[in-house]
């Protein structure tokens, strides 16, 4: 009885994601999207392109999508390879002191987990 139980309850499942699914299908902002898509994709296959390349494009157009670069040798490097500013923080209720070059610092992290990352950003210079 339990492969009739299984059975049952996975036909259940789909019909709920194939309800779920009719509903999505029907949305006029995922209809744009997928023709969006569609002529992306035509355009990479006319210029004979492939995804990297449109993802060099798109960091042409908008260099904030690079990703965190992890070069060896140093981990404060950006993606450019020139080093992050220094920013000091000032705790102002216990007046301590925090200088870093990256926003994953541990007094930081504790900071943001106590007071909120707003307060916290707040607090640099």
């Amino acid at each position: 009885m339990a492969k009739i139980t299984e059975y049952y309850k996975k036909k259940q499942l789909m019909e709920q994601l194939i309800d779920e699914l009719s509903k999505l299908e029907d949305d006029e902002s995922l209809k744009k999207d997928l023709v969006f898509e569609r002529k992306i994709k035509e355009l990479l296959a006319d210029e004979d392109k492939s995804a990297k390349d449109a993802m060099d494009v798109l960091l042409i157009i908008d260099p904030t999508l690079a990703p965190v670069s992890h070069q060896t040798g140093s981990q404060d490097a950006t993606p450019s390879g020139t080093r992050r500013a220094l920013k000091k923080y000032t705790n102002p209720h216990t007046g301590e002191v925090v200088k870093t070059r990256g926003g994953n610092q541990k007094t930081l992290r504790e900071w943001r987990a106590e007071f909120g990352a707003e307060a916290v950003h707040s607090w640099s210079e």
